[in-house]
């Protein structure tokens, strides 16, 4: 068994990952909009450089670019007006808070036009903190509480997106006792296949989110849960019937999918007027836009996701003869997702030796590649997607650049779990020490929201960035925030 020196063939490395030809450059469309590199080499963001935010707020941070939120969000709205301008007026975009939610950002979203989807009691109190109208907020949950419902009726939201039967008779119940009605849009599980991880696509049949569009051939009426849903709220008291939902998964490039969702909930919205003689003025086709984790992800432009969604919304109600419900969207990690990266200090690092299959002319014979391991102070407490979704990312040298070689590593944390890993394989440059800030890139959505203690370490702060100020947005938490929930023996 031969042993290979570190070269860009290792064998090691997954097959879309390639060496690149400058370690020090920033590969697009992974970053936001301000982030560079200094004239010290350093990473610098919003005119920060990452040096003086590791002084100021230590490490592991979020560091977002406020300006790249805003712009970004700006772009869904004005995009999908345009698209739609013809069709139904323009379109409601939603930003999904469950991505990343805190006051600021809040108030960003409202600022630049947008509303707000909420996934719980918790993030209708962020809501409610920041000032948004209730009118601007949309509810989400497959089990909602009473007390979640009853805090939606409260701040008169916009919408309570219904997940099941049982679920619109509380509703319904609860708005009814109190005199009035709740706004109620019914979630479908329309059977579209989503080209994404099994745990967030959501619109196939054998999952918890949503109504059935399949007949139910064993019921007596032979007809689906959707259509049962669609007759009940109708006729409750206490629900005045906005439209219909879907949401087809999370992270996805193929637009296939998105079309299809469209066209079949508008067809089941066109025999559902028909049948009960009721009008649905709205239509949300959800969110799920994906965005570029590593070089080889191709995210759409928002303006080519609203071209593509308008034509198949335009040709379908052309065809079925009726108007065009208003649309509504609900976009999150294609806001902030790109907007953040997560700043890291580097600690220990170890080479191990691991055995794989040769190429070319020591085909058939096992040679063993050098992987090293880059340890960081943080982790899977600040990032858990890479183990619930075995999601990939990629990370540079921040503090400085280097002209050593490349080596194939793999950044891992400090927790005590052989599979606490931030990013499975990059490409570092061999001289990377102890002390060296490491940049991870496409942070900002599912990662603080995801947090955790574990270990007990506090959860990283989280930074915003704009014309050559940082502010914190979320407090970093300390080992005493840990020990007051203790209560003792």
């Amino acid at each position: 068994m031969s042993v290979a020196s570190n070269t860009a063939a290792s064998l090691l490395a997954p097959d879309w990952l390639q060496v690149p030809a400058d370690l020090n450059e920033l590969q697009e469309p992974l970053w936001a909009g301000s982030v560079s590199r200094g004239a010290d080499g350093g990473l610098t963001v919003g005119g920060v450089s990452v040096r003086e935010l590791k002084e100021q707020f230590g490490t592991p941070l979020f560091v977002m670019d406020e300006a790249d939120f805003r712009a970004r969000a700006r772009a869904f709205k004005d995009s999908f007006d345009a698209a739609f301008a013809d069709i139904c007026g323009g379109v409601d975009v939603y930003y999904a808070g469950k991505s990343f939610l805190c006051t600021a950002v809040v108030k960003w979203v409202e600022e630049e036009g947008l509303r707000l989807d909420t996934a719980s009691g918790g993030e209708l109190a962020v809501a409610a903190r920041a000032g948004i109208a209730g009118s601007s907020v949309a509810l989400h949950g497959n089990n909602k509480s009473d007390a979640e419902i009853n805090r939606a009726l409260d701040m008169g939201l916009g919408r309570i997106v219904v997940d099941s039967l049982d679920e619109l008779v509380r509703v319904g119940d609860l708005a009814r006792a109190r005199g009035a009605q709740a706004k109620v849009m019914l979630r479908l599980t329309p059977g579209v296949h989503a080209h994404t991880h099994e745990f967030i696509a959501t619109a196939h049949e054998d999952q918890k989110f949503g109504l059935s569009m399949a007949a139910d051939t064993t019921a007596e009426a032979g007809i689906s849960a959707a259509e049962e849903a669609v007759a009940a709220a109708a006729a409750h008291p206490g629900i005045e019937l906005l439209g219909l939902h879907c949401h087809i998964g999370s992270q996805i490039f193929e637009p296939d999918g998105f079309a299809l969702a469209a066209e079949k909930l508008l067809r089941f919205l066109a025999a559902m007027q028909e049948k009960y003689s009721i009008t649905m003025p709205e239509l949300d086709l959800g969110g799920g836009y994906g965005i570029a984790y590593t070089p080889v992800d191709t995210p759409r432009p928002a303006a080519e996701i609203a071209t593509a969604m308008a034509a198949v919304v335009r040709s379908t109600c052309a065809e079925l003869g009726i108007d065009a419900p208003r649309i509504s969207i609900e976009p999150g990690r294609a806001i902030v997702g790109s907007t953040t990266f997560t700043l890291y200090e580097v600690g220990t690092l170890k080479t191990v030796r691991v055995d794989a299959p040769a190429a070319g002319s020591d085909a058939g014979n096992n040679v063993t590649y050098p992987r090293r391991y880059v340890s960081v102070d943080g982790g899977m407490s600040d990032n858990a997607r890479p183990v619930l979704y075995d999601a990939d990312y990629s990370a540079v040298l921040a503090s400085r650049t280097s002209g050593a070689a490349p080596q194939l590593s793999r950044v891992v944390g400090k927790h005590c779990e052989s599979g606490d890993i931030v990013v499975r394989d990059v490409y570092l440059p061999e001289d990377v020490a102890a002390g060296d800030l490491l940049a991870v890139p496409g942070t900002g959505a599912y990662c603080w929201a995801l947090s955790s203690n574990y270990n007990y370490l506090a959860r990283p702060g989280v930074v915003a960035v704009r014309d050559g100020s940082a502010r914190l947005i979320v407090r970093g938490e300390t080992e005493e925030d840990l020990l007051n929930r203790d209560m003792g023996a």
